[in-house]
C-alpha cells in the first residue's frame, strides 16, 4: 500500500509498504480522506512541539471498516467511522478523572505515533465512533471541530456572553460556530480580511475586527467598554497569545487553544487586576466528538465552503507548500486516499 511520510522538516516522500495486520482489539481501516491541520503545517515547517521525524502525519480522518472483530459498539465491516486520534493510558490521574484528552502519556496519531496518511491503518476499536450518516468530507472535519467544541465547553460559555476569538483559521472558525450554538455573541479577530469576511458572511459572527493597532479600541467600542467575557486564542502565535488578555473583561476568562512552542510573557499587574482565569484547552473528549457529529448530521455547519482545497494523495506533495500561505484562500485542505 502507498503512504506519505514526512522524513524531516520540509520533506515529504511517497512510499510503499505492506498493509498492516489487525491485532486483537483493533480494527483495520481504509482511509478515504485526510484533513490537513495546523499541526501538520507546523510539523512540515519544523516548529511543532512534541514532534519527532520521520513521521506519517494525519489525524483528521474519514475511514471505513475493512476488518473488525466482535465489539460492543456494534461496528461492522463496511461501516463509516470517525477516529478519535488520542491514545490514552486509562490509568493515570487525568484518565481516572475523565480527562483522557490530557493523559500523562498521551499519544496522538500523526504526532507522537504514525497517523493516517496511508491507504490502510489499524487502530484500537475503543477510539472509533460510528458515523454512518456522515460523508467523507464531514468525517474529516469532526476532529478539528471537536477541538473548538471542547474549548467552548471548557470555557463554560453562557448564553448572551460576548467573546473574542483570535484567529479565523479552521479551529477558530469552528469554535465560533459552537459558541454561537451556545448562544454567545462572537467577535472574530484576525490579520486577514478575507478570513474575517468568511467569518462574517458564512459563519455569521456578530462582529469582525482587524488585528491592528486599533483592535483594542474597536472591541471596547463594540462592548461599550466592557470587553469580552471570554477570549480564545486559536492561532498558537506567540504575539497573538500574549495579546489575549487585552481584549478580556475584568473577571473574564482567557482560553489558550493554539499551542506555541516557546515561552509566553504576560504583564502580571494587568492580568492580576482583571482576576484573569487562564485556561488551556487541549484536544477533545468523546462527548465533544459526539456533539460535533450530531451538529454535522443536522447540517448546520458549512462543510462545502469550509473545505477550500482537495487533491488526491498523489498530488499532495506538490500542493502542500501552498496550503501554508493564507493568501491562497485556504481554510481547510483535504487529501483523498
Amino acid at each position: 500500500m502507498k503512504y506519505i511520510v514526512c522524513e524531516k522538516p520540509g520533506e515529504f516522500v511517497l512510499k510503499e509498504k505492506d498493509p498492516p495486520q489487525r491485532k486483537e482489539g483493533e480494527a483495520l481501516l481504509k482511509v478515504t480522506k485526510v484533513g490537513i491541520c495546523g499541526t501538520d503545517l507546523h510539523a512540515f515547517a519544523g516548529n511543532q512541539a512534541f514532534f519527532t521525524y520521520p513521521r506519517i502525519l494525519g489525524h483528521e480522518l474519514a475511514t471505513r471498516i475493512e476488518e473488525i472483530g466482535e465489539n460492543d459498539k456494534g461496528i461492522k465491516a463496511g461501516d463509516n467511522v470517525v477516529v478519535m486520534p488520542y491514545l490514552s493510558c486509562g490509568t493515570c490521574v487525568a484518565c481516572r478523572n475523565g480527562k483522557t484528552n490530557c493523559c500523562t502519556s498521551l499519544q496522538v496519531l500523526g504526532i507522537h505515533t504514525d497517523g493516517g496518511m496511508q491507504e490502510h491503518i489499524t487502530v484500537p476499536i475503543d477510539i472509533l465512533i460510528p458515523a454512518q450518516n456522515l460523508t467523507d468530507n464531514q468525517m474529516a472535519l469532526v476532529e478539528p471541530l471537536a477541538i473548538g467544541a471542547h474549548a467552548v465547553r471548557r470555557a463554560q460559555l453562557k448564553k448572551d456572553e460576548t467573546i473574542v476569538v483570535i484567529g479565523c483559521g479552521p479551529i477558530g472558525l469552528g469554535l465560533m460556530k459552537f459558541a454561537q450554538i451556545v448562544g454567545a455573541r462572537v467577535i472574530a479577530l484576525d490579520v486577514n480580511q478575507e478570513r474575517l469576511d468568511y467569518a462574517k458572511e458564512v459563519i455569521g459572527v456578530d462582529h469582525t475586527v482587524l488585528a491592528d493597532d486599533s483592535a483594542i479600541q474597536n472591541i471596547s467600542d463594540i462592548t461599550n467598554g466592557d470587553m469580552a467575557a471570554a477570549v480564545f486564542d486559536a492561532t498558537g502565535h506567540k504575539g497573538a497569545l500574549e495579546s489575549g488578555p487585552d481584549y478580556m473583561s475584568h473577571g473574564g476568562r482567557y482560553i489558550l487553544v493554539g499551542l506555541s512552542k516557546g515561552e509566553l510573557t504576560f504583564t502580571h499587574p494587568a492580568i492580576h487586576a482583571k482576576e484573569t482565569s487562564i485556561l488551556c484547552s487541549r484536544n477533545a473528549a468523546l462527548e465533544d466528538f459526539e456533539h460535533v457529529i450530531s451538529v454535522l448530521e443536522e447540517g448546520v455547519f458549512p462543510v462545502d465552503s469550509f473545505i477550500t482545497h482537495n487533491v488526491d494523495f498523489t498530488e499532495m506533495i506538490a500542493n502542500f507548500n501552498s496550503w501554508t500561505n493564507p493568501k491562497t484562500g485556504v481554510i481547510k485542505a483535504t487529501v483523498n486516499f
